[in-house]
């Protein structure tokens, strides 16, 4: 068993300055302490969760939380998460999306491919808070299976 996991960094992919620096502040307000990760952009965020060969086994034994704006400039959200989904290293990493649309048809099919929380912007940062919390204590119990 591998009693020094290493800690959840938590991924954000927002190209928004202003909602990133929101969010932060209320991760950070809500007592959740852990590293944060921004990306302004798909590209560079797959870059980092899948590794330049896009195999995603960079992040093989990785703990991640991403917290996903599905409006970027270089590409969408959903493609974004439809990849993290269907790779076997990054598929278990909890998604956290946040949107400024409410559009039922894109909410679905984000839970659809995967999504575990879907929050829209301007968030309730309350619900926010909580939300995040809540993943951060499902971190906390999680054990994650140690490779063969």
């Amino acid at each position: 068993m591998n009693r020094n996991a290493r800690p959840v960094q938590i991924v954000m992919i927002e190209d928004d300055e202003g909602h990133a620096r929101l969010i932060e502040k209320n991760i950070r307000r809500a007592g959740v302490s852990n590293e944060i990760l921004p990306f302004a952009n798909g590209t560079e965020a797959l870059a980092f969760l899948l590794g330049p060969d896009g195999s995603g086994e960079v992040s093989s034994g990785r703990q991640l939380l991403i917290l996903l704006d599905l409006n970027l400039p270089d590409m969408t959200g959903i493609d974004i998460l439809e990849k993290l989904k269907l790779n076997q290293h990054t598929k278990r990493s909890p998604v956290v999306v946040l949107t400024t649309t409410d559009d039922a048809r894109e909410i679905q099919r984000c839970y659809d491919l995967g999504a575990n929380v879907y929050i829209t912007k301007p968030v309730n940062y309350e619900n926010f808070a909580n939300a995040i919390r809540q993943l951060g204590l499902f971190f906390a119990v999680m054990q994650v299976p140690e490779a063969d």
